[in-house]
């Protein structure tokens, strides 16, 4: 074989390979090393039965779905938010969708504001099933309202929340691990953890500093191998976030929730979260495109990601002021003609049009 044969059939290769790549991240919804898990690593139904998993923030949403998928896995659960019977829903819903028994599951109601309450509350956990294997950080709340119609109570309140109320728990949890040398840690955060996005400052905030707080704890962590602490970072996804999200007042709730339709299905983003802890992931993002492509340049291309932001920011607030959800004209469906002229891995290539128009 001639040498300029070789060098062809080579760029060929090489061209194809960049292809199938381009392809699968046009398509992705998890970031690249997420998905090579879901293909290659370990599978949750390996890894995560027969381990005692408390789950806060259970009683909607990414919590409750959690709960079924796990329930399903043969892992023994502990429910956990503000109502219980919300909580005695789901419970009941997980007794009949797999093999668990009433032994197995705790419907333990919480109040993350409440820290004085953590402690007794992990105590009533150990009593229960002697040991904690995975405590995954889901409670907390969204917002949607601008700077400067907002109170500070407001900012306070999500602080508390979200932040506060987050790491007081993990602090009562934290020790029982330690004294094991085992254990997984896996915080719900946001991929406003690390951009930002109008009309969720304090939000946006309050998720950069639980990025902040669980990188540090990663590595004050070094010395026990065994003991992993999770970032997940989901984009839009179906839940009702939205539905109970801060406004400019406490006392006031957001009168304009709009579609959900157009965000990812909860369950496929549950199955990526566990995924993610069953492959001891340090940091995953879970979204859909465009808003994957957005992440990466959040985080190779700041200036690029800046001048973004500043281009879609009037967008969402007017999508905000004019009663539909502030993400939702980026994911406006294709038209059946549209479809039609382009092949299925361009369809996400499509949206980004909206953003610009």
């Amino acid at each position: 074989m001639s040498w300029d044969l070789f060098l062809s059939l080579l760029l060929v290769c090489v061209l194809l390979y960049l292809g199938v790549q381009l392809v699968r991240f046009v398509r992705a919804d998890g970031d690249l090393t997420l998905l090579w898990a879901e293909w290659q690593g370990r599978r949750p139904e390996w890894e995560l039965s027969d381990m005692v998993v408390w789950v806060t923030g259970a009683s909607s949403g990414i919590g409750e779905e959690l709960a079924y998928q796990l329930s399903k896995l043969g892992t023994s659960l502990v429910l956990s938010s503000r109502r219980a019977n919300e909580l005695e829903r789901v419970k009941n819903k997980c007794l009949e969708i797999s093999n668990l028994k009433e032994k197995d599951i705790l419907v333990l109601p919480l109040d993350l504001t409440d820290r004085s309450s953590h402690q007794e509350a992990t105590k009533t956990v150990l009593q229960q099933f002697g040991h904690i294997d995975i405590l995954v950080n889901n409670g907390g709340r969204s917002q949607r309202s601008l700077f400067k119609d907002t109170s500070l109570d407001v900012y306070k309140e999500i602080m508390e929340l979200n932040f506060l109320g987050t790491i007081s728990l993990t602090k009562c949890v934290l020790p029982h691990m330690m004294e094991r040398k085992q254990g997984k840690i896996v915080t719900v955060s946001s991929i406003l953890g690390f951009i930002g996005a109008p009309l969720a400052g304090g939000y946006c905030a309050t998720k950069h500093a639980l990025q902040g707080f669980f990188n540090c704890l990663r590595a004050e962590l070094t010395t026990y191998p065994e003991i992993t602490v999770t970032n997940i970072c989901p984009g839009p996804v179906q839940s009702n976030i939205v539905h109970n999200a801060f406004t400019e007042d406490i006392s006031k709730k957001l009168e304009n929730v709009g579609s959900q339709e157009h965000k990812m299905a909860t369950s496929r983003c549950v199955r990526l979260m566990l995924i993610s802890i069953a492959n001891d992931l340090k940091e995953v993002w879970i979204s859909e495109q465009p808003f994957l492509t957005v992440c990466y340049i959040w985080q190779y291309a700041p200036t690029w990601a800046w001048w973004l932001t500043n281009k879609l920011a009037n967008r969402r607030i007017e999508n905000f002021k004019n009663g539909v959800d502030a993400d939702s004209s980026y994911f406006k469906p294709l038209r059946k003609k549209q479809t039609e002229k382009i092949p299925v891995f361009f369809y996400p290539l499509k949206r980004w049009k909206k953003y610009f128009e």
